[in-house]
């Protein structure tokens, strides 16, 4: 059997750390139980785990307060929660150029309701031009919304700066963290993040299936819960309880999941976000320096975004010039077994930034897994096959 080569991480990362697999066998083999509705030590173990899983994501991003952290299946399901309920006919909002669709589509449906945005542009290599939204606000705008790093080209977003200006103005601050979090820095109360929206199954070694979301707690009753039913708490009423995180967590959350994600933290306590992150821009420089040693004119292939690792994360996208990207992707995959993703990666405004649309891309995204001799055969099979 052919040796693989995984290099599609900024989709989910592969392979887990073995702590993952073993927290979650424990759990389906062992305990099995929910919480907040068994009277029994079983469900008040995992709760203590659901309680330290919490805490440690608390911990990770800089949040104010652990019962503010709430679990969802992903960051998509977040983003949808916060914007659908904060947002209200006749609110504006500012969006950056780079956003997924996880961002996009919610706004877009949001905008058959009255609320309005308007995109800050960014430079061809994805970087935002924070010095056009002074006279992008509104009287009414509401918030800013926006990733921290594109997914599509690694460009990082300038989130300080940022929440700087969202402070000036009163203005609340939500940021998709899913291609960072676990890899580079992120502090709410330092970068003055109101909202921050983050999936586990990423940068955070986790599950799919996983995810959630943090907020400061001002912004606890000024966002409408989406989805209600059963939590296990105030069973004598109907109504939605006002406290968290069971304001925003009807239901049975996904325990197997979440203790695969227990045990991703703890992985991730251990080894280091920064030793993580200088192996992935490692990689990355000796990707990008292989293909400009050997195509520098770019007359085979086509860098998207920074040429090199200053502002950005371990996530390259290429053009090819002479044969269409879908081929290029499949032969990697069919002759070589190098795994990437080839398209639009679900972010046409993006791509129409980076002037990718609509052809897009193949994306090449390293993670901690990857080493230095799988960078070295995918060089060779580019070069190879690009033309």
């Amino acid at each position: 059997m052919r040796e693989k080569i995984y290099l599609d991480n900024a989709s989910t990362t592969f392979p887990k750390p073995r702590q993952v697999m073993d927290e979650m066998y424990e759990y389906m083999t062992g305990i099995g139980s929910n919480i907040n509705r068994g009277c029994y030590q079983d469900a008040y173990c995992v709760e203590e785990k659901v309680y330290e899983t919490r805490r440690m994501l608390c911990d990770l991003f800089g949040g104010s307060s652990c019962k503010n952290v709430v679990f969802t299946k992903n960051v998509t399901e977040s983003l949808n929660v916060i914007l659908k309920g904060f947002l209200k006919p006749g609110d504006h909002v500012l969006v950056s150029s780079m956003e997924h669709n996880a961002v996009m589509r919610p706004l877009v449906q949001l905008t058959k309701q009255g609320v309005t945005f308007s995109r800050i542009p960014s430079l061809e290599d994805g970087t935002l031009c924070v010095d056009q939204m002074e006279s992008l606000r509104k009287e009414n705008t509401k918030a800013v919304i926006m990733t921290h790093a594109s997914n599509v080209c690694g460009t990082l977003l300038p989130i300080r700066e940022v929440g700087d200006f969202c402070r000036r103005y009163g203005i609340k601050l939500i940021v998709d963290s899913a291609q960072t979090a676990g890899v580079w820095e992120l502090n709410m109360k330092q970068m003055h993040i109101d909202v921050l929206a983050f999936t586990g199954h990423k940068g955070l070694l986790g599950p799919q299936g996983t995810g959630g979301f943090l907020l400061e707690e001002e912004m606890v009753p000024l966002i409408e819960p989406l989805l209600s039913g059963g939590t296990g708490s105030i069973s004598h009423t109907e109504e939605i309880p006002d406290f968290m995180p069971d304001r925003f967590e009807p239901g049975t959350l996904n325990l197997p999941g979440i203790m695969g994600l227990y045990g991703a933290l703890k992985w991730l306590r251990e080894t280091g976000i920064e030793q993580i992150r200088k192996h992935e821009l490692f990689l990355t420089e000796k990707f990008l320096t292989g293909l400009k040693s050997w195509d520098p004119e770019e007359k085979r292939i086509k860098i998207i975004g920074k040429k090199g690792t200053d502002g950005r994360t371990g996530v390259v996208s290429i053009q090819t010039i002479e044969k269409e990207i879908s081929q290029i992707a499949y032969e990697l995959d069919e002759e070589y077994n190098i795994m990437t993703r080839v398209g639009l990666h679900c972010a046409p405004s993006a791509h129409k930034s980076l002037n990718t649309y609509p052809i897009g891309t193949i994306r090449f995204s390293f993670g901690w897994w990857n080493r230095e001799e799988e960078i070295d055969k995918t060089l060779d099979a580019l070069k190879k096959i690009s033309g």
